[in-house]
């Protein structure tokens, strides 16, 4: 009888691996800790928009201030057109200042006239070409002031919008005290002040016809800064109220 060799038969060794629940388990692990790395880089996003929206709006509030500033610093009365270089109606402020573009020739630059206000929630600013006679001046003055109150498709390509603002005010320092432009006791101030000058350098009475074209020692701007009327713009960064005066660089306040 033949012998029958027997071989053993090595098994493989039985693999383990994850069962369904714990495959399950471990997806909805990973959703977590991915959803919540979403979230972070989310927030890290955002607070980097904010704080370059809050820096953007911050430089742009400094150049128009220097802007601001800088339309003061050269303000220009003109005798029989704006004798007091600045006038304000409770909507726009009106000046007349030297250009400060000189021209290609190397001539006289001239003056221009620039106009403040508030329209559909932001602040702006209107500037006429340079002017060299005083006809000129005389129509850019009032065309300021039409910009002001009603504005034309014309007169808004000479103006440029500035930054979101829900209401402005504008005080004159004259006579030691700060006033309303158009309250009477600042008209008093500024003619019991003009009247003052006038009578020390023995220049005779003065009437009260001179309150509007005394100028004013110093210039006080408010502004209400935010976005109230702009339903559509993004939220502006810096709110609340913001306050700048300006003071007459030729102004003396010593008292003899």
């Amino acid at each position: 009888m033949p012998l029958v060799k027997l071989h053993r038969v090595k098994l493989a060794p039985q693999q383990q691996g994850f069962t369904l629940i714990e495959l399950l388990i471990a997806i909805t692990l990973m959703a977590v800790m991915a959803g919540l790395g979403w979230r972070g880089l989310d927030g890290l996003m955002r607070s980097r928009d904010i704080n370059q929206t809050r820096s953007d709006q911050t430089a742009l509030l400094q150049t128009v201030l220097a802007q601001w500033r800088s339309d003061l610093d050269h303000m220009t009365p003109v005798p029989s057109v704006n004798d007091a270089g600045l006038a304000w109606d409770g909507q726009t402020l009106r000046i007349t200042r030297r250009a400060s573009t000189p021209l290609a020739d190397g001539g006289d630059a001239g003056l221009w006239v620039v106009a403040w206000t508030r329209r559909d929630g932001r602040w702006r600013r209107w500037q006429s070409p340079a002017i060299q006679d005083r006809r000129s001046l005389f129509e850019a003055w009032t065309r300021a002031e039409r910009w002001g109150k009603n504005a034309s498709a014309d007169d808004q390509n000479f103006e440029t919008p500035l930054v979101a603002i829900d209401q402005w005010q504008i005080n004159y320092f004259r006579g030691n005290a700060w006033t309303n432009p158009l309250s009477s006791a600042g008209l008093n101030t500024g003619a019991n002040a003009t009247a003052n000058t006038s009578a020390t350098n023995n220049a005779g009475p003065v009437t009260g016809s001179v309150t509007s074209n005394a100028p004013p020692d110093a210039v006080r701007l408010v502004l209400d800064l935010g976005n109230k009327a702009l339903s559509t713009a993004p939220t502006q960064a810096l709110q609340g109220r913001l306050s700048l005066d300006w003071i007459r660089p030729n102004f003396s306040n010593n008292k003899s």
